[in-house]
C-alpha cells in the first residue's frame, strides 16, 4: 500500500516551487535512503514508478531525475535503469526532462530517452572545463548537478571557497552549459542548507544570480564557447549566424589590460565585468585595434557587442 501523506506532502513542496517558478528534479531512487526504496522487488519498483508518475506529472515544474548517484546502487542493473525509464516515458503524457545523475561512472547520456545530461564532477580539479565537449559528444544539455558546495565540512564536495564556485558557474555557463548551487556550512544546530534548505550564508549565491541577470541580457537562446587565446575563456550567442556579442572570462589570471581587432569598421560597445564584486563599468565605443585595461585581479570578464 501507499503512504498518500508521504506522497501529500511532496504534492505540497511541488507546488511552492511552482509558485516560486522553481523546477523540482525529483529524485525517484538513491543510494541514502533508510526505508529500503532501492531495496524494492522489480514488481514493487514498476509499480512505485507508475504511481509517481501518474500523480506528480500534472505538475508542470517536474523534472524526472532517474538516481542520485545511480552506480552505487548494485542492485539495479542498467537493464532495470531503462526499464525504469521506458515506464516514465509511456505514462508520462507531458513529456516532462529526464535524466540520470552519476556518482563516478557517468550513465551512457546518448540513450534517446534522456533528455539532458545530468552530472556529478569525477575528477578534483576539471569537470566544469570539460562542458563544452561532453555538449558536443552527447548533443544534449550539460547540467552539471553537482561540482562542490561552497562550504567549510569535512567532506572535500562540501568545503569550496564562494569565489571558486563562482567561477565554476562561469566556467559551464560560457561553455554552453548549466550549474547546480549548494551551501554546506557547519551550524550550530547541525542544519545544512544543501540538504534542509532555509536561509543561505554564504556568499556565492548573490553572484550566480548576478550570473544569471548577465545571461538574461544575452540575445538569442544562450552562449556557446568560440575560438579563443589559451589563457581565456570566449563565448558567443549560440546560433548560427555571428552576431558579435562576446563574453571574454578570465577566471584566476589577472591580466592588467587586454587588446582586441576585429576588423577596422564595426563599432564595438565595451564593459569590463568584475564577477566578484558585481559591477559592470562602460568602456567606450571602439573599432579596429583597441586596448581594454583592467585591474590586475582575479575573476574579471569583458563583455563586447557591436553597435548597429
Amino acid at each position: 500500500s501507499y503512504n498518500v501523506k508521504h506522497f501529500q506532502r511532496i504534492d505540497e513542496r511541488l507546488k511552492q516551487l511552482r509558485d516560486l517558478n522553481i523546477e523540482a528534479d525529483l529524485i525517484l531512487f538513491h543510494p541514502y535512503d533508510r526505508w529500503g526504496n532501492n531495496k524494492m522487488t522489480a514488481a514493487a519498483d514498476d509499480a512505485y514508478l507508475k504511481y509517481v508518475v501518474a500523480r506528480f506529472a500534472a505538475y508542470r515544474n517536474v523534472w524526472w531525475s532517474l538516481a542520485n548517484e545511480y552506480d552505487l546502487m548494485p542492485q539495479k542493473t542498467t537493464a532495470d535503469w531503462e526499464r525504469f525509464a521506458s515506464i516514465i516515458v509511456q505514462h508520462d503524457p507531458y513529456g516532462h526532462l529526464r535524466s540520470i545523475h552519476n556518482c563516478i561512472p557517468f550513465y551512457d547520456h546518448s540513450r534517446p530517452w534522456i533528455t539532458h545530461c545530468s552530472l556529478q564532477r569525477q575528477d578534483l580539479y576539471r569537470h566544469v572545463e570539460y562542458t563544452d565537449e561532453y555538449r558536443e559528444r552527447w548533443q544534449k544539455p550539460i547540467v552539471w548537478d553537482e561540482i562542490a558546495y561552497e562550504g567549510n565540512i569535512n567532506h572535500g564536495w562540501g568545503n569550496i571557497s564562494p569565489m571558486e564556485l563562482t567561477r565554476r558557474f562561469w566556467e559551464a555557463c560560457l561553455r554552453g552549459g548549466y550549474a547546480g548551487h549548494g551551501e554546506t556550512y557547519m551550524h550550530k544546530d547541525n542544519i545544512l542548507w544543501w540538504s534542509h534548505g532555509g536561509q543561505l550564508h554564504g556568499q556565492s549565491a548573490p553572484r550566480i544570480q548576478f550570473l544569471h541577470r548577465i545571461l538574461k541580457q544575452t540575445p538569442g537562446p544562450g552562449l556557446k564557447r568560440l575560438p579563443g587565446n589559451f589563457d581565456e575563456l570566449v563565448a558567443g550567442t549560440d546560433t548560427m549566424m555571428d552576431d558579435g556579442y562576446r563574453l571574454y572570462y578570465y577566471g584566476f589570471g589577472r591580466p592588467s589590460f587586454r587588446e582586441f581587432y576585429f576588423d577596422e569598421d564595426t563599432r564595438y560597445e565595451v564593459e569590463v565585468i568584475d564577477t566578484w564584486e558585481m559591477t559592470i563599468t562602460f568602456r567606450g565605443i571602439h573599432h579596429g585595434h583597441f586596448k581594454v585595461e583592467l585591474p590586475g585581479k582575479e575573476y574579471m570578464a569583458i563583455r563586447i557587442k557591436k553597435v548597429d
